[in-house]
């Protein structure tokens, strides 16, 4: 499994043939200027809630490549309406291809269009593929229903917002590395807006205090696990 980073809390994951997108905001994002939304391949964009810094771009790949968009009920129905392809979900619910499978599991955060309509529950993903899977948090704060993700899923990889403000920072993410039981997180959701620039080099450090890794990937750049 191949994740790239598209910033913010944008990625892009491949395994054999598929690909998905989460999250994205490219377009609007300056530290991500050198991507192009319109080379990006997707056969499925995952949806974790309705706020513009991670809706900007759905339309615009969705259009490109006839990507289903899975998200919950409401973001679903959203893009329905529009006769994109879609699959609408909720907490708890599971999302299975030949490929792969993703559940929706719970985030605390807000939801809501830019137009300020309704926007569901937010929430995030456990996605398994093959033998690898991994926890895709969303915009949370640390929450005790982390817990329950290792009781049914070994994690290769959680991938959790570490910017602050909005969501969990440093510190909280650590705790929520124990929660999931998985040392090895990649951050997201960090350094594009001021309130949620970060220092690199502390927040590695106290990850590794802690004993776990935290990776930071430039966008554009990939891991594999």
């Amino acid at each position: 499994m191949k994740i790239t980073y598209l910033g913010h809390a944008s990625l892009h994951i491949e395994f054999g043939n598929t690909n998905i997108i989460v999250d994205p905001f490219i377009s609007g994002n300056e530290l991500a200027s050198h991507i192009d939304v319109n080379s990006l391949k997707a056969d499925y964009i995952l949806v974790t809630h309705a706020h513009q810094d991670h809706i900007l771009d759905v339309e615009t790949i969705a259009k490109n490549t006839g990507a289903t968009i899975v998200a919950n009920y409401e973001v679903a129905q959203h893009y329905g309406a529009k006769d994109f392809n879609v699959f609408a979900m909720n907490h708890g619910g599971t999302y299975t291809t030949e490929a792969f499978s993703a559940k929706y599991v719970n985030a605390i955060h807000t939801s809501s269009f830019p137009d300020g309509s309704y926007g569901g529950q937010p929430g995030g993903f456990v996605l398994t593929a093959g033998e690898k899977s991994i926890y895709i948090a969303g915009d949370t704060a640390l929450t005790y229903d982390m817990k329950l993700i290792p009781l049914q899923t070994q994690l290769d990889l959680a991938i959790l917002p570490i910017g602050d403000t909005f969501t969990m920072g440093v510190d909280d993410a650590i705790i929520a590395s124990d929660f999931v039981a998985c040392d090895k997180v990649l951050g997201y959701h960090y350094d594009s807006f001021p309130p949620i620039k970060i220092d690199h080099d502390a927040a590695q450090k106290t990850f590794a205090e802690s004993h776990k890794e935290l990776i930071l990937l430039g966008i554009g750049s990939s891991l594999e696990i």
